[in-house]
């Protein structure tokens, strides 16, 4: 028979795939000999299973579970629903991958009438045992029979205002006792059942409804948003309880070996005498910080602190430690490699090799190249006037501005509708990921650093401040209160999780500097990777952003950007208005010296490094006023004017003649109609005049001193013959600056592929082209038959929500379809060129899947926005990592 059940000591840390991330860790900290109460897993095999059997436990799963217990029991020397010493369990969730908060656990399973009598005997604190009893039918019934939370929690409001205390340690027994009856009584008018009695019982809906967390909303989002795989399923941990809610000795708490917000070597955590876990992580009571624990129990923080250092060593990485204290003795409950910002990320990876812990190499593997881009976080000025109304406690860096939202369903709305919004809760749970996916920021008033709020804002980047505890906040007003003064929705305010400062109104913000250990890992990076990375800009204030962030040229520079400045836009439309050819020419004579300046900044800027200029692509109708807008011009002046005013007279006449030209040249679908290099075949007079105001620029800053590296990119080219034009023309007008200069400009003519017919041609087009650019998003269109912005806007959330697609191909590289093409490019372009050259200058050159795909299949270089280089550094060194270990 097949086994689906592992005791803890059968288990080790190798076999996560089997036993999830909590149960391999479980059963390694139970083999080498640390205090973990007694347990067992069920494999992540038997969730999938699960699922695979219409949801249904596979075959001798339950017989495994009952001899399970057994062991336990003999071990733990208690009964399961002994009612004079009865064993008490957890069941908690565990997949592979940590999805910490998204699935679901149920504590102090076990206890009914007669085994909480039992427990209060057995340890002598009647008050103990109800408080268990009261906790589990209020967890049993959220997680396992979906009974709404607050139903219990107004309850628990009602008893505790009427006994006059302000936290549920406080209760008396008395309180306790009614708050089970009472919660008794809303499981029977909730489900029309009463509250099941057998643990056993108890225990099979526990393991069923966390196979089934596998699968609620939260944890889909989390994993979509994590790209996380949905077919792992999870693993069931089944384990001895032990009690932080047994009076002023006992505790339980959660703490990392280092900062996770900073990376700082040190214990940051927090704890609470005499609660339990889901205290601590949920915010109802603010915990007290680990180093507090030093002071009032000197002899348990050195135990403690020496376990998480070995930890720590045997792991390799940071962890997160979970741990109870019960009468005096410490467990750990668990430990896991610990979630953190990426800057602390960088900071442990950088230092854990330094200290011999890990190579350069897992350093390096270690980041997540999608979460880099999160350490250019944005901080508020120091030199800004701020109004701060209130402070809590730092618990995600960065700061963020935006208007207060006290609904996660809201934040999601209002954030896909482009609003920035903060998200204002009294403590966040699982179920609100969608909101704080979609805020700028989050803000609670109750809750510490390991809340849940703070885990996943510092895990998704976003700046946080928690248990702020000057805020009232009422959600039936929608707004909140702050030493009386009200702040409704829709107010603005600006959090800096740095601080945990709340201030009133929008403020000044500056961009961030780049850590010590940030540039060690890139140059880590570059030392292992073999593609060159380059950069999209336009401007010379974009080249100098570019080398800043480590960029080694530029991979698209893009001339239509600078044919919309204002200043010029005038004679653009001259140019393409033009009746003659005579016309055209003497307004591409104004646009010369403008491009020439353009390219000129850009050379210098930088220094010798290559520079990929894009002739015009856009079709020429984008340069010109929209025909609805002009006939409405033309319409106001007819009906406003003097028809005998001259001057009016012309207007309208021109405004008549644009719109003529407008019409002319409006196509049904202008993304496949006359751009790119269709423009400069049928006008071959705008690629001649912006390929001499390359060479021009190029001859001044040679004859100047500086080195310059320009290589000329034609657009959208189909056929080899429009290469050969093209190329001959531009090496012409190169030729003749470099006669009348008398200077040797090093260039390159090269093609972008974005049509199909050029990737499958390629052997044809390749020996007229020095280089291949890939513009896949055009590619992507092409391919997949895809209009984007009709497509992204209509129909691709559907096709990936229901996992058509994995993934929206237009941010992610299509492999299979896109990719077989290119890869197909690349063979074809070789075979007549071996010199030839390849690279991307889509938006995938900067995604860290694409940039592995690209390392696969031999690419140069890859290209991307200024602010993406770091994350194609980190992500070309991880894709040359991968592909050097599958060729061993």
């Amino acid at each position: 028979m097949k086994k689906y059940v592992y005791l803890f000591r059968e288990g080790n840390s190798a076999m996560r795939d089997l036993l999830g991330g909590k149960g391999a860790n479980l059963a390694e900290m139970t083999n080498i000999g640390l205090s973990v109460p007694q347990g067992f897993t069920v494999t992540t095999e038997a969730c999938r299973e699960y699922y695979a059997n219409g949801e249904i436990f596979p075959e001798g799963l339950w017989e495994q579970v009952l001899a399970a217990v057994q062991d336990v029991e003999k071990k733990s020397g208690k009964k399961f629903g002994d009612p004079d010493n009865p064993l008490l369990v957890s069941v908690r969730s565990g997949a592979k991958i940590s999805m910490p908060g998204m699935m679901d656990t149920i504590l102090n399973l076990g206890l009914n009438d007669d085994t909480t009598v039992g427990l209060s005997k057995a340890t002598g604190d009647e008050r103990f045992a109800y408080d268990c009893y009261r906790r589990f039918i209020q967890m049993f019934g959220d997680v396992v029979l979906n009974i709404d939370s607050y139903k219990f929690e107004s309850v628990l409001e009602e008893i505790k205002e009427r006994q006059g205390v302000k936290y549920d340690a406080e209760l008396n027994t008395d309180s306790l006792k009614e708050l089970v009856k009472r919660f008794k009584n809303i499981v029977y008018e909730q489900t029309g059942n009463v509250f099941p009695v057998n643990p056993y019982e108890q225990l099979k809906e526990a393991i069923t409804a966390v196979f089934k967390s596998w699968n609620n909303q939260r944890a889909i989002v989390y994993r979509r948003v994590n790209n996380i795989p949905d077919d792992i399923g999870t693993a069931v941990n089944v384990q001895c309880m032990v009690f932080g809610n047994m009076g002023k000795d006992s505790g339980t708490g959660v703490a990392f070996t280092r900062n996770p917000s900073t990376g700082e070597k040190a214990l940051y955590g927090e704890y609470l005498m005499n609660a339990q876990g889901e205290d601590v992580v949920a915010g109802i009571r603010t915990p007290l910080p680990i180093k507090s624990l030093e002071e009032e129990n000197p002899e348990l923080y050195k135990e403690f602190a020496q376990i998480a250092a070995s930890l720590e060593q045997h792991y390799r990485d940071m962890q997160d430690i979970e741990f109870t204290i019960e009468k005096g003795k410490l467990y750990i409950l668990q430990t896991r490699n610990g979630k953190c910002t990426v800057s602390a990320a960088v900071r442990i990876a950088v230092e854990l090799c330094r200290e011999g812990l890990i190579s350069k190499e897992e350093a390096v593997r270690r980041i997540n190249p999608h979460q880099l881009s999160q350490l250019l976080h944005r901080r508020i000025d120091e030199n800004a006037t701020l109004d701060v109304i209130a402070t809590g406690l730092p618990a995600s860096p960065g700061a963020a501005s935006g208007k207060i939202v006290f609904d996660a369903d809201e934040a999601e709305k209002l954030g896909q509708a482009g609003e920035k919004v903060i998200l204002v809760r009294t403590e966040t749970t699982p179920d609100d990921i969608h909101g704080v996916l979609a805020a700028q920021g989050i803000l609670t008033s109750r809750g510490g650093m390991t809340s849940h709020a703070a885990v996943v804002a510092r895990h998704m980047g976003k700046a946080a401040v928690c248990g702020c505890e000057a805020l009232k906040i009422n959600y039936m007003d929608e707004k909140m209160v702050v030493d009386g003064i009200e702040y409704p929705k829709g107010s603005e305010i600006t959090i800096d999780g740095g601080t945990g400062r709340v201030i009133k109104g929008l403020v000044p913000m500056k961009d961030p500097d780049l850590s010590a250990e940030f540039q060690t890992i890139l140059k880590w990076a570059d030392e292992m990777r073999t593609l060159k990375v380059l950069a999209n800009a336009d401007t010379p204030a974009d080249a100098a952003k570019a080398r800043e962030f480590g960029a080694e040229g530029i991979g698209l520079c893009r001339t239509e950007h600078m044919f919309m400045d204002p200043a010029r836009l005038p004679i653009v439309q001259k140019m393409i208005l033009a009746q003659t050819l005579e016309e055209r020419e003497a307004a591409l004579a104004e646009l010369l010296p403008m491009q020439e300046e353009d390219f000129y900044g850009i050379f210098k800027a930088m220094q010798g490094l290559p520079v990929t200029i894009r002739l015009l692509d856009p079709p020429l109708h984008e340069f010109l006023p929209d025909a609805e807008e002009l006939i409405e011009d033309i319409l106001t002046l007819k009906l406003a004017a003097d028809q005998e005013d001259r001057k009016v007279q012309e207007e309208i006449y021109a405004k008549e003649n644009l719109l003529k030209k407008v019409r002319a040249l409006k196509e049904m679908n202008p993304m496949l109609g006359h751009r790119g290099c269709r423009l400069g075949i049928t006008y071959p007079e705008i690629y001649a005049m912006q390929a001499r105001a390359i060479f021009q620029a190029a001859a001044r800053l040679i004859q100047e001193g500086y080195d310059v590296n320009p290589k000329v990119k034609i657009p959208l080219v189909i056929h080899a013959k429009e290469l050969e034009i093209l190329r001959r023309q531009t090496v012409q007008i190169a030729e003749e600056v470099m006669a009348a200069t008398g200077v040797t400009i090093p260039y390159q003519v090269g093609t972008m592929i974005e049509m199909p017919r050029a990737a499958l041609t390629a052997d044809e087009i390749a020996p007229h082209s020095d280089f291949f650019s890939f513009g896949t998003n055009d590619l992507t269109q092409t391919v997949f038959g895809f209009s984007r912005d009709d497509a992204e806007g209509k129909f691709l959330p559907v096709y990936t929500n229901n996992q058509i697609l994995e993934e929206n191909p237009f941010a992610v590289l299509d492999r299979k379809g896109v990719g077989k093409i290119m890869k197909i490019c690349v063979e074809l372009g070789r075979k007549t060129n071996p010199q030839l050259k390849f690279g991307i200058c889509g938006e995938h050159g900067g995604e860290p899947s694409s940039i592995g795909f690209c390392q696969e299949i031999g690419f140069d270089y890859v290209s991307c926005s200024p602010f993406r280089v770091p994350v194609a550094r980190l992500a070309a060194a991880q894709a040359a990592i991968n592909n050097k270990n599958q060729l061993k």
